[in-house]
């Protein structure tokens, strides 16, 4: 039996409809401004508001991926939960994900060579109605042509236990990892601002301490940081911004920021 997992925010988040969503997806990446680099990221953060929000903020970090559209063979994609709790990295039950643009296979045997490791868990509720992980989705499938995922749900973990999982799937330039997460919640624009450049600091030191009032996605990026300590990875920052700057109301607004992350070896 063939199982899926179906789209829960196409109509909210993105649009709902196909042809209406590549369009757009498109557009933002059309409108991208070229990073400098040339090589591939082994790593990107990426925001996971709706697209109005943030798309065009993501969309500069998924620019990066697409000359290596034919390379890339694998996503390994973490968000952070948003409806449900969970202790560790959560695997879904499904053979592939849908959005509107089609469906995704999940990387099986990838997902088995995590599942023995204590921090790893199947939690199909934990993916029902997840937003962080979906919305990247449309990106993926606009960038990459021939991959399969690996979606981990990430709730309650250390740093440690998340670059573990990140070690063991790390392999070549056909693997990607993206983290999907926003920045600060609600503050005023001014506020924002200011956390959210330390914030930002905090990334490209690759100090793995940040607090999901820094970051929603705080666990798997602390994680990310951890591992590219490790890997040699060289942060940068692309674009940051808030939802004042994309949607009007500053009085409480969300925080975006994107970033890729390059092998050092690769003399990028």
């Amino acid at each position: 039996m063939h199982t899926l997992r179906q789209p829960a925010v196409a109509g909210t988040f993105y649009p709902r409809d196909g042809k209406v969503l590549a369009n757009e997806v498109v557009s933002f990446l059309n409108a991208a401004t070229p990073a400098i680099d040339h090589v591939s990221p082994k790593a990107i953060i990426v925001p996971h508001a709706g697209y109005v929000y943030s798309g065009q903020t993501a969309a500069s970090a998924y620019a990066c991926l697409s000359p290596s559209r034919m390379t890339i063979k694998r996503v390994i994609l973490l968000g952070p939960v948003h409806r449900v709790p969970v202790r560790g990295l959560a695997l879904p039950d499904v053979e592939a994900f849908v959005t509107p643009l089609g469906e995704i296979k999940l990387d099986q045997s990838a997902m088995a060579s995590i599942a023995g490791l204590n921090q790893v868990v199947v939690s199909p509720p934990a993916h029902a109605l997840e937003h962080s992980l979906e919305v990247q989705l449309p990106f993926l499938q606009t960038v990459l042509d021939d991959f399969q995922l690996v979606p981990l749900a990430v709730g309650d973990a250390t740093p440690a236990e998340v670059a573990e999982v990140l070690d063991t799937l790390w392999g070549g330039p056909e693997t990607v990892i993206v983290v999907s997460s926003d920045l600060s919640h609600f503050l005023p624009y001014e506020m924002a601002q200011l956390v959210d450049k330390e914030t930002v600091q905090n990334i490209l030191r690759l100090n793995n301490t940040l607090t999901h009032h820094q970051a929603c996605g705080g666990t798997p990026i602390n994680g990310l940081l951890l591992a590219a300590r490790h890997h040699h990875l060289k942060p940068k920052l692309l674009e940051l911004c808030n939802s004042g700057d994309t949607a009007g109301d500053k009085s409480r607004v969300v925080g975006y920021a994107s970033f890729i992350f390059i092998e050092e070896t690769s003399n990028a």
